[in-house]
């Protein structure tokens, strides 16, 4: 799930792929060890799409953040970032959000849509 210049997850797959694994020989030693079997392909889950943010919502967030604007505390990272210190603009969005992920992730995306 990848995440927009303005912060909301996006329906698009995201772009990590893995490596294609190999199938197995059928026997019960080496690296593709293991019997063959033909894969059942399933229907989709409704689990599948969880997490996904529709066009309607992502279009109301959207209006919302043009019409609200930022919060304080963005408005303080950005003017950091703006400065160049990328450190203290983290310690500032750690202590508002909670988590260092989500402070990264917060000032990655104001690196990106700021500069």
């Amino acid at each position: 799930m990848d995440i927009d210049e303005q912060g909301f997850r996006s329906n698009s797959v995201s772009s990590e792929v893995m490596a294609p694994k190999q199938p197995n020989t059928g026997l019960f030693v080496g690296l593709n060890k293991g019997h063959i079997v033909t894969k059942k392909e399933l229907p989709p889950r409704p689990a599948d799409c969880k997490g996904k943010t529709s066009k309607r919502v992502h279009f109301v967030r959207t209006v919302i953040r043009e019409v609200a604007g930022f919060a304080p505390y963005e408005k303080m990272i950005t003017e950091l970032l703006k400065v160049g210190k990328d450190k203290r603009a983290l310690k500032v969005a750690k202590r508002k959000l909670g988590t260092h992920k989500r402070a990264k992730k917060k000032r990655q995306i104001y690196r990106i849509s700021f500069i």
